[in-house]
C-alpha cells in the first residue's frame, strides 16, 4: 500500500528527485515528516498548492491520501 509523492517545477530541485512513494494512508502530518526539511518548508507556504487524486486541495492541510493515490506538490505559478 503506497502513495506516490511527485515533485513539481521547483520543488523538484529542492526534494532532489521527482517522485518517491510513502506507506498509505498519507495525512498533512506524514506528507511533512516524508519529504526534507527544506520541501516541508515549502508547504507551510500558503502560495504552495497541494494536489491529492489530481484535484488541487482546497484545505491542504485536509490531505487523506490512501493507497494507489498520487499528492503532488506545486510551486507558486507565476505568469504575465
Amino acid at each position: 500500500m503506497a502513495v506516490t509523492i511527485l515533485f513539481l517545477g521547483p520543488m523538484r530541485d529542492l526534494a532532489g528527485m521527482e517522485s518517491c512513494e510513502v506507506q498509505a494512508p498519507l495525512d498533512w502530518a506524514g506528507l511533512l515528516k516524508a519529504v526534507n526539511g527544506e520541501v516541508a518548508e515549502q508547504l507551510l507556504n500558503r502560495r504552495v498548492n497541494v494536489a491529492c487524486g489530481g484535484e488541487v486541495l482546497a484545505d491542504k492541510t485536509s490531505l487523506n491520501a490512501g493507497d494507489g493515490d498520487e499528492v503532488a506538490l506545486l510551486p507558486p505559478v507565476s505568469g504575465g
